[in-house]
């Protein structure tokens, strides 16, 4: 996929599009010396990593939101929806969360490039404290969903929703979790691949 390409699938502004070529450029740069995604993945950066992301946009709720982007590494999908928001007029406050040094300094640097609105956060994403009040969290290739749920269910508390990227073998993960949870789900299929985009609510420990 070309940027031109998806630039027609999402409808952005040229200007929003600067903004994913930007990142995009310091995520090639960076690579070359931090682990930020499988280098093998790189080239199709616009397909498989920009428009996954902001397909999410399409599933969001209208109006002001605070989200959490767990283990944000290279800012999938956080990055993209900060963006999404700026293009839309919208405000998204997104704080991206990942305990890995390097990988926040990279996700400044891509803010600052940007100018969007989102905080990277170096800590531990079970330190996130609930009463920020997040109205969204969500996380893409970050844990198994079993431990995912562990994690997000003190943010959720609140009638927040998790949106998580999952893939093709994902009822395998829903069959581990219903063993430990229960939850309200809806399996909603991705634009770019056959894997899914789970949206959990109502999230509570089994006793």
């Amino acid at each position: 996929m070309s940027p031109e390409e998806f630039q027609t699938q999402t409808g952005v502004s040229r200007e929003t599009l600067q903004g994913f070529q930007d990142w995009n450029d310091l995520l090639v740069e960076w690579s070359e010396h931090t682990n930020l995604v499988g280098k093998s993945t790189l080239p199709e950066f616009w397909e498989r990593h920009a428009l996954d992301s902001y397909q999410l946009m399409e599933h969001l709720p209208k109006g002001g939101l605070k989200i959490a982007d767990l283990g944000a590494g290279a800012g999938f999908p956080g990055i993209a929806l900060a963006l999404g928001a700026a293009d839309k007029g919208l405000k998204y406050d997104v704080v991206l969360v990942d305990s890995v040094g390097k990988k926040v300094e990279f996700l400044k640097q891509v803010i600052n490039k940007t100018g969007i609105k989102a905080e990277a956060r170096a800590m531990r994403v079970e330190s996130l404290d609930p009463a920020e009040g997040f109205n969204i969290v969500t996380a893409r290739a970050f844990a198994p969903l079993n431990k995912l749920l562990e994690y997000a269910a003190p943010l959720l508390k609140t009638g927040a929703q998790g949106l998580f990227f999952k893939g093709r073998s994902y009822q395998e993960e829903l069959t581990k979790a219903r063993k430990h949870w229960t939850f309200e789900l809806k399996v909603i299929p991705s634009r770019t691949s056959d894997a899914v985009i789970l949206n959990f609510s109502e999230v509570k420990r089994v006793r």
